[in-house]
């Protein structure tokens, strides 16, 4: 049996315990509280980690590509809805021939990309549906909820447009840094939700999705019994960040990238051989630094990684320590949804020992064919 400390480095670890956990718990939160589950797939990029979800009572796949899109298609999934707006012809194409294989959601903010989509859904003869986002404070994409109904009413006009509901991301919340500024952003979240559902309601539309997710404010969201449908994402690994905004003890992280110390150039600095092209350089959003250093390295609270280049890092010592060269540490990502996303597997452990290979399946460029001239 190969153990995780047998492993070269630098190394993508994934507890499969505690990820079992994390994705039993959101899926009986979801359960408990009548909404349906709708992961973000941006945080794993696996099909191999979208059939645990599925097993574990996922309705639906949020996506933030249309490679990740297409890549669950082919595993067989048919319940997509795409996060952001879709544009250009090309892009716009690859959707619809998507959809002629499974059910895919659109999601809209403004009447443009929408107007593409119709020309050439009129040219197909089929329709698709499509959610609003709204605006809950993130300002990035979606309206602001008491304009959603002149949105509506100008994407009506579009034969080939099916109005199916609202969506929104408090994406925001990671720029907080107390349990009080979370539950405020949970609160307007909601609110703004609960506002254009209301308005959208009164002028004779059906809405039939009320989705939302963020993993700090899903169990706000939770109560709200006007929200139908949830959309985590890190949850499944959980991260720094996440146990900075007291999400989660660091004990419930499932993802930690194993590296190795390869120099010590002075007594309170050591070297290891993973950089920012492991764990990214995150610390925090909009301007917020969350934690110190990058990342928390396991059983070794007087180290810090205090700076990151591309392949290697340098760790801070804070105290003694009994570390030494060629030592192994496991470090938990700032950022699991970005870590994950620097590598082509994970190798999934039970108490250090290695189970399987978990491949990274659905990263950008994995079709060939979309892509080749």
């Amino acid at each position: 049996m190969l153990r995780t400390n047998q492993l070269t480095t630098p190394s993508f670890l994934v507890d499969l315990d505690k990820m079992e956990l994390n994705i039993r718990e959101m899926a009986e939160l979801c359960k408990t509280n009548g909404k349906k589950l709708c992961p973000m797939v941006k945080t794993h990029k696996s099909t191999g980690v979208a059939a645990l979800q599925a097993a574990h009572g996922a309705d639906n796949f949020l996506v933030g590509t249309l490679d990740e899109a297409e890549r669950l298609q082919q595993q067989g999934y048919q319940e997509l809805v795409l996060a952001y707006p879709v544009a250009a012809a090309e892009n716009i194409a690859r959707v619809i021939d998507l959809a002629k294989r499974a059910h895919v959601i659109l999601s809209f903010d403004g009447v443009e990309a929408a107007a593409e989509f119709e020309a050439m859904l009129l040219q197909e003869q089929i329709a698709l549906e499509y959610l609003i986002i709204i605006d809950c404070g993130l300002h990035r994409f979606g309206v602001q909820p008491d304009i959603v109904l002149t949105l509506a009413q100008d994407l009506s006009k579009f034969s080939r447009l099916k109005f199916k509901g609202i969506a929104t991301h408090p994406g925001h919340v990671y720029g907080k840094s107390t349990a009080a500024e979370v539950a405020a952003v949970a609160k307007a979240e909601i609110d703004a939700l609960e506002k254009a559902a209301d308005l959208l309601s009164n002028a004779g539309y059906a809405v039939e999705i009320v989705a939302t997710g963020s993993t700090p404010t899903v169990p706000f969201a939770a109560r709200s019994k006007m929200i139908t449908t949830l959309r985590p994402g890190n949850y499944i690994f959980y991260d720094a960040i996440q146990v900075a905004l007291g999400v989660v003890p660091p004990e419930r992280c499932s993802l930690t990238v194993l590296a190795t110390v390869i120099a010590n150039p002075d007594k309170n600095l050591f070297i290891m051989d993973a950089g920012s092209k492991c764990l990214g350089l995150d610390k925090g959003a909009h301007s917020v630094s969350l934690v110190n250093g990058y990342g928390i390295i396991k059983d070794h609270p007087e180290l810090m990684v205090e700076s990151l280049s591309e392949e290697v890092g340098k760790i801070r010592v804070n105290g003694n320590t009994g570390i030494k060269v060629g030592d192994k540490i496991e470090i938990i990502p700032n950022h699991a949804c970005a870590a994950a996303n620097m590598t082509s597997f994970l190798t999934g452990h039970r108490n250090g020992i290695c189970e399987r290979t978990i491949a990274v399946d659905a990263r950008g460029g994995s079709n060939m064919k979309a892509h080749s001239l």
